[in-house]
């Protein structure tokens, strides 16, 4: 996997977002001292409260420790009015030792039941606001006696997502705890009863706010009976008695707006609602299946209400509630934001709006439902673009978090919609994300650079992203102190390292250092932020310049560490793709050396081999197989058990992916370079596994199995092995079939080596421990392969070509002989010194066949810009291969095919010698 998107919850909207400037500090700095030194000290009182008022509460509270006057300036009530403590666990301790300073707090936000807990230690008792989300394991106790110590509470809201725990008799400790409320808001209840409900209606007689939202079961009847309430919502809410209700509520003698979204209600209900409801202003019916289904239904008769649905133009209805007709486009939101012409209703009628349509956005883009491709391109998006501008913080994080969910087709491949998303990019989209991504909320930093992470998964969009510096801003967002904030940005440096062309954007804008900041700052409890930092970290390894600062940036270390020590598979899979990157450069740096020689890193890799989930098992496999291509790494691996884990691989994944099988006979034909190895894989049962792989349907486990085959055929015995085993007829079929020329030339030089003559003389002292019960043709194994050979051979030797070079000794009759014989892959393969001498020795075989197919194979060896062309020719000319070669190319009794390729082969080593002399 090479990129991640992540599903939870612009599109016009040109207009930047309007961030806090405050002038008097934009004045301050540019009046310090340009020699770069400042006395922050010597600040006024008012431009350091700014300053503080831009921070989260830890920071501030670390700022206000430096000195004695920040230090008083620290705790001036201002600061504190609000106070937000979703971006830090906040346990007792911690809100024991923010008291002091939270006397005049008046709006409060947290996360999860531990902070919950903690609010009370506060002892913030005139508390007016508290917002709560990952509200699942909030309890009746913990809630009733939070109410119970904040008395003035206006404000009470915990959602989105769902407060499983949370029952009716919380709802009337609120009741009775709260007689100011204004705005109760509660997601995911399962029952509502009516004595709740009527607690309500009884002691909060300024109640004019409900949201009941995606509740099981709520009393209709009794809900009737909070005669205060001016909007109200029950979107998403099951078991509704629509009959009872559209009855019931159109009594509201002040109620203005209505939110069903997300139910079952029909046309029926909604018709009522609409024509007896005297005061009613705004029914929203977003996502309701058996209204959208009734063709016949329509709202126009109801003047001066209006209908919000699927099926109508929204924003232009929207635009409607005003007197002003110019504010009917679909910059609505934003042109009555602008607007000098205040209206405390409308005013509060439009803040009412933005904070169900992001809810009710957000849910449906959750929900990834067919066929609302049309709802989302012409209008959705649209929306969403418009409530990212909302002066709400809460609404705006939704409509982010709703923007990154939209696009999202499969999180598990990581697709999303192109046309979501490049329609948001060309509205605009972009720019807007990335401005609220440089807000100093931290809550909307961390839901912009999702949404960016995600939308860059589409090339087009990651180009814009780049384009608008967000690069430069997704490397300074993974530097935060906050968790989820650095989890997002480096989700989104993770998306656009897929591109080559950001890799080295990336790099410069210090994204790698502060990836790999990352993993050590959040080593434990932190899979999330560990996972997308280490799929960064792999892309941009897998770039050679890249890499090595992945390296200098103290990479290897960081990355050993996740694959030792971390439990979490996607880490896990992560962290070996990014060490099998770094160990892919191993002719051009020294990483493959340095991760090999990183304490623990190759037994971690080996351990790796054995993880349940398959992902992590083809990552470590790919790493083990680049690091086998160092000497010093190859006989390492083995000595910690590299060759029985890499076995046991090999032999579970029969019917594993074939980027696992390819990985597995990959490494084991890294390690079977070395003979030792080889031959300890034979013993180990690694044949059988390895022909069946050769057996493969795909192109690239022909490849890594037929080499693993050729480098265990080098030893007679394991030879005999493969014969013993059926694996001639897999290897003449992969020499005569596979579409990959590699596969067919490494299963050709296989045959070749295990018929050359050295088999029979291994097989007439004894055979193998394995099979002594087995009979075996080896002289119809050979005439086999022979045929197969030489039909391999003949597939790169055209007669037209062949003739010229034969009547003429011009060099380029043999150059065009070479182009049309040339293997280009061929030209990574690296030979021993016992390997070019046995192809020499082949060149003297009896077999004619054999001689060819030696000739062609030194031709493939030694071409002239082939990476290791100068490594094989020096190895030949020190072996005197010249003197068997002139005479393979004179030979009267040898085929065609071997004396021209010996030829080549000649004037190849001749061109090597005249460079090195040069």
């Amino acid at each position: 996997m090479s990129r991640r998107v992540r599903r939870k919850v612009a599109r016009k909207g040109k207009e930047k977002v309007i961030l806090p400037s405050y002038r008097e500090i934009e004045d301050e700095v540019s009046g310090l001292d340009r020699s770069g030194f400042a006395d922050w000290t010597s600040l006024p009182d008012d431009t350091v409260i700014q300053l503080f008022s831009c921070l989260n509460y830890r920071d501030r509270a670390s700022l206000s420790s430096t000195c004695k006057t920040w230090k008083v300036l620290g705790v001036s009530p201002c600061l504190w009015t609000s106070l937000d403590l979703r971006a830090h666990k906040c346990d007792v301790l911690m809100a024991a030792s923010l008291a002091p300073r939270c006397v005049n707090l008046r709006k409060l936000r947290f996360r999860g039941a531990e902070s919950a807990d903690a609010i009370i230690h506060l002892q913030a008792r005139n508390l007016r606001e508290i917002s709560g989300d990952y509200c699942r394991k909030i309890t009746d106790a913990t809630l009733s006696v939070i109410v119970a110590r904040h008395e003035v509470l206006e404000s009470l809201q915990l959602g989105p997502d769902f407060c499983e725990r949370i029952s009716s008799d919380a709802i009337k400790a609120i009741a009775l705890c709260c007689p100011v409320l204004k705005r109760l808001r509660l997601s995911g209840v399962r029952d509502i009863n009516g004595d709740a409900i009527n607690a309500l209606a009884k002691h909060c007689l300024k109640l004019t706010d409900i949201g009941f939202i995606d509740c099981l079961n709520i009393d209709e009847m009794a809900l009737g009976n909070v005669v205060s309430v001016r909007y109200l919502s029950v979107a998403g809410t099951s078991n509704m008695k629509w009959g009872v209700a559209s009855h019931q509520w159109p009594k509201f003698p002040h109620l203005i707006g209505l939110d069903i979204s997300r139910t079952d209600i029909g046309s029926t209900a909604v018709a009522r609602l609409l024509s007896s409801s005297p005061s009613l202003k705004v029914l929203c019916a977003l996502n309701c299946p058996f209204l959208e289904e009734d063709v016949n239904f329509s709202s126009s008769k109801n003047k001066g209400k209006m209908l919000l649905a699927l099926f109508t133009d929204i924003l232009k209805d929207i635009g409607s509630l005003f007197v002003d007709i110019s504010k009917k486009g679909k910059n609505v939101f934003l042109d009555w934001r602008n607007s000098k012409m205040k209206d405390r209703n409308l005013d509060e009628i439009m803040t009412w709006l933005e904070w169900i349509l992001s809810h009710t956005l957000l849910r449906i883009a959750e929900t990834n439902q067919h066929g609302l491709d049309d709802f989302w391109l012409k209008q959705g998006a649209t929306l969403l673009l418009n409530l990212m501008q909302s002066s709400q913080e809460d609404v705006q994080e939704r409509a982010a978090t709703g923007l990154a969910t939209f696009v999202v087709i499969d999180d598990e491949n990581a697709t999303i919609d192109c046309g979501r998303a490049e329609a948001v990019m060309r509205d605009g989209g972009i720019r807007l994300l990335l401005n609220l991504a440089k807000s100093w909320r931290e809550g909307l930093q961390s839901e912009s650079a999702k949404a960016i992470a995600n939308l860059s998964v589409n090339a087009n969009v990651a180009k814009a992203v780049a384009e608008e510096g967000g690069i430069t801003i997704l490397a300074g967002l993974a530097r935060s102190m906050n968790r989820l904030v650095a989890e997002e940005a480096a989700g989104g440096l993770w998306n656009l390292s897929v591109g080559e062309e950001h890799k080295g954007a990336i790099a410069e804008a210090g994204g790698v250092k502060a990836l790999v900041d990352l993993i050590f700052k959040w080593s434990s409890g932190g899979d999330g932020v560990l996972e997308r930092a280490a799929g960064a970290l792999a892309n941009l390894a897998a770039d050679d310049k890249c890499s090595t600062e992945v390296a200098v940036a103290g990479g290897v270390h960081a990355l050993v560490m996740l694959a030792r020590n971390c439990k979490f598979e996607g880490v896990q899979e992560q962290a070996a793709r990014a060490l099998a990157n770094l160990a892919a450069h191993g002719d051009s740096n020294s990483n493959n050396a340095a991760v090999g020689q990183e304490a623990g890193a190759l037994e971690a890799l080996v351990q790796l081999t054995q993880s349940p989930h398959e992902g992590v098992r083809q990552e470590a496999a790919g790493a083990l197989w680049n690091l086998s291509f160092d000497d010093r790494n190859r006989e390492a691996i083995a000595a910690a058990g590299g060759v029985e884990a890499l076995v046991a691989l090999a032999q579970s994944c029969s019917n594993a992916s074939p980027g696992l099988q390819e990985r597995a006979a990959g490494a084991l034909w890294g390690l079977s370079v070395s003979e030792v190895n080889s031959i300890a894989i034979g013993r180990e049962g690694g044949v059988v596994p390895l022909i069946a792989l050769a057996r493969s349907d795909a192109e690239d486990v022909h490849e890594t199995a037929a080499g693993a085959l050729w480098n265990l055929a080098f030893n007679p015995g394991n030879a005999l092995r493969i014969v013993e085993e059926g694996g001639v007829p897999a290897l003449v079929h992969l020499c005569s079939s596979s579409v990959s020329k590699m596969a067919r030339f490494m299963a050709a030089l296989a045959l070749a080596y295990m018929f050359d003559g050295r088999m029979d003389e291994y097989a007439l002292v004894g055979t193998s421990s394995e099979s002594i019960s087995k009979s075996v043709s080896l002289d119809g194994a050979r005439r086999m392969a022979l045929k197969h050979i030489e039909a391999f051979v003949l597939t790169f030797s055209d007669p037209h070509s062949f003739a010229a070079a034969a009547a003429s000794s011009a060099p380029a009759a043999l150059a065009q002989v070479t182009e049309g014989a040339r293997i280009q892959e061929a030209g990574h393969l690296r030979c021993s010194g016992a390997e070019i001498g046995r192809f020499v020795a082949m060149l003297r075989n009896s077999s004619s066949v054999l001689k060819a197919c030696a000739a062609f194979a030194l031709l493939q060896f030694t071409i002239p810009g082939g990476r290791h062309a100068i490594h094989h020719a020096s190895l030949m000319q020190n072996a005197g291969a010249a003197r068997v070669l002139r005479a393979a190319a004179a030979a009267a009794t040898a085929p065609l095919e071997a004396k021209i390729f010996a030829r080549i082969v000649l004037r190849n080593l001749e061109h090597h010698h005249i460079e090195s002399s040069l």
